[in-house]
């Protein structure tokens, strides 16, 4: 244990901080005015974000802003699929589109081994440049998706209301689907070793989807490849931190703290207070301010802040939204979320 490591990284790991960390999902993004010009330069997101240069400077650009205790790659949960076979691109408006969507076991059968190092070295590129470069002024974070929301999108070929095609899929060839969940487990197993060997010291895995199942199939189609990717990892890399996001958890918050997770982050609809005690004592919290919020008063997002850090008050606990910062939020706002979220302790008294 020391002092000198970064604050968020002390935290996720269980020791005795001096006030919680925070830092914001999607902090790197559209509601800042640098990123919207630097996109208007560079059109292509996946440009954007597959271009060590560019991405290390939008990952950089809210620690410039702001000070977050935590750096997140700028990426996308699609990044690992070309590296498996499956082609993307991601339409300003429209979202990611699968340019051959899953269906058959044929297709399952021809996905490539990931080999991270030589089909994403940017990933890793980026990485050391953070930590290099924040050093231990803020604690630099990797992500990936998780299999269950990684095979939504490639089945369903985009973002989709009902998940009407994945569904059809797990109550009519549920060994098709299990098929592809495995090779996504090993795949993200292994592109998240690849993350902290390059840098990366805390991880979260978001299954942006999984809120969508019902807990009888969370069990069966979600949770599992989760803890086998949670279980593969903390093979390797025991000590780095993992945090596990759901939106639309509130069904699932028990279950997801059977992953073997470290940290469960908690969406907005879920009171700080019941996700504690719904959760073991021995599992951190992260979350969980509402992103609405943010287009509040000042005085509002201090008094949601001060609520949420007191009621998870005596929990390893990570100050953060309950879902990704939202396009338009003003700029004042997410640092006005910092500045308190900083000085939140002396705040409460």
């Amino acid at each position: 244990m020391s002092d000198s490591l970064p604050l968020l990284l002390r935290a996720a790991r269980g020791e005795s901080v001096e006030r919680p960390p925070v830092w914001m999902m999607r902090q790197a993004g559209r509601y800042m005015k640098i990123y919207r010009e630097l996109r208007d330069r560079h059109p292509s997101f996946r440009e954007r974000s597959e271009n060590p240069e560019l991405s290390f400077e939008i990952s950089m650009q809210p620690f410039k802003a702001f000070q977050p205790d935590g750096v997140i790659l700028f990426s996308d949960i699609l990044t690992p699929l070309p590296g498996m076979g499956i082609n993307f691109d991601i339409v300003e408006s429209k979202g990611p589109l699968i340019e051959d969507p899953i269906r058959t076991i044929g297709q399952v059968n021809s996905l490539r081994a990931l080999e991270p190092k030589e089909s994403m070295p940017f990933v890793g590129e980026v990485l050391t440049r953070l930590r290099q470069s924040v050093g231990n002024q803020a604690a630099v974070l990797g992500f990936v998706g998780a299999p269950w929301t990684l095979a939504a999108y490639v089945v369903e070929g985009k973002s989709s209301k009902n998940y009407s095609v994945i569904k059809a899929m797990a109550f009519q060839e549920p060994e098709l689907l299990h098929n592809l969940l495995d090779h996504f487990a090993e795949s993200i197993a292994i592109y998240l070793r690849y993350q902290i060997d390059s840098g990366a010291q805390v991880v979260q895995m978001f299954d942006s989807w999984a809120g969508q199942l019902s807990p009888i199939d969370y069990d069966t189609f979600a949770a599992p490849y989760q803890k086998k990717v949670i279980d593969l990892v903390k093979a390797t890399h025991p000590d780095t931190p993992m945090i596990l996001y759901i939106s639309g958890s509130a069904g699932v918050l028990e279950r997801m703290a059977n992953t073997g997770v470290d940290i469960v982050s908690l969406d907005w609809t879920v009171d700080m207070q019941d996700g504690c005690a719904r959760l073991p004592e021995t599992i951190g919290i992260q979350g969980n301010v509402d992103p609405g919020l943010l287009f509040g008063t000042p005085e509002a997002i201090k008094e949601r802040i001060i609520d949420t850090v007191r009621k998870a008050n005596g929990r390893k606990h990570i100050l953060n939204l309950g879902h990704g910062i939202l396009p338009g939020t003003p700029e004042e706002n997410a640092k006005v979320f910092f500045e308190v979220g900083k000085n939140v302790k002396e705040l409460i008294g």
